[in-house]
């Protein structure tokens, strides 16, 4: 019987410290990170007048307050969309466990859903072009979802399908069979690669015409999640759903869908000249 090699999983703690009482975890580590590099990000970007061909359209006074709405975007979006999306009767039993953040269940499109609620009062409110707003939020977005992937991946949670790859571990809750890092796999195309083509996209001119990085974030990001949900093992409480898709695929359509519907629209539209 041929006996495959496997990748050893590295069993890093998920608590990073204790600080008497309080334990600081990865998890919560990336998001933190992942906000405040974003932030930095998104001040460079803004500050760049030849990225927007002139003045940006936003100051950075104006992004320094969106970061809180985008904080509490992105939390209570993200809940929100785990409780609906994924674990609905459970928590319909344990209601108090919805705000007991700490124990993690977190939907990305949730929190895509929150930030995208955030983006338009915000701009509404202190009368800021909003596509210009969302160009610059998405832009930096693939550096939460970055680390957020490494810190599921350090979690030793959110495993992929069974495989026989020469790259496959065995994850300790997963069971004793070898699987995809699909994690790593999402970190990489969701974080990594998204971030890469967003920032050509921003260098090359694309703030000019407002919505063509959001459009574009959108559709990479669907199809990029979509590619990784193949490798992914579904959530034990869901399984596969309709012929065989998942909750992430199901969920990623209509992120496609808008995206490519945001396109359609900036691209039969003049470039904006600021300044």
């Amino acid at each position: 019987m041929l006996v495959l090699p496997v990748l050893t999983f590295p069993a890093i703690n998920p608590v990073l410290i204790h600080i008497g009482p309080l334990a600081v975890r990865w998890y919560a580590l990336a998001y933190m990170v992942g906000i405040v590099a974003g932030w930095f990000y998104a001040r460079a970007i803004i500050t760049s007048p030849r990225l927007w061909g002139g003045p940006a359209p936003l100051a950075l006074a104006d992004f320094d307050d969106f970061v809180i709405w985008a904080t509490l975007g992105i939390i209570l979006g993200g809940r929100t969309g785990y409780v609906l999306f994924y674990n609905l009767p459970y928590f319909a039993a344990h209601p108090l466990q919805i705000f007991e953040l700490w124990h993690g269940g977190m939907s990305f499109h949730g929190g895509l859903l929150g930030v995208s609620v955030a983006v338009i009062l915000f701009a509404l409110r202190r009368a800021l072009p909003l596509l210009s707003l969302a160009d610059v939020s998405c832009a930096v977005a693939p550096i939460g979802l970055f680390l957020g992937r490494i810190a599921n991946f350090i979690n030793g949670e959110l495993w992929g399908r069974p495989s026989e790859v020469p790259w496959a571990m065995v994850f300790p809750r997963g069971g004793p069979i070898p699987r995809h890092p699909s994690q790593l796999y999402e970190a990489t195309l969701e974080g990594l690669v998204l971030l890469a083509v967003l920032g050509i996209l921003v260098r090359a001119g694309a703030l000019k015409r407002p919505g063509l990085v959001a459009g574009t974030f959108a559709l990479g990001y669907g199809v990029a999640r979509i590619t990784c949900e193949f490798f992914r093992e579904p959530d034990v409480q869901l399984g596969f759903l309709w012929g065989g898709l998942t909750m992430g695929m199901l969920l990623s359509i209509p992120v496609i869908l808008a995206g490519v519907g945001v396109l359609v629209f900036v691209l039969s539209r003049e470039p904006v000249k600021h300044g």
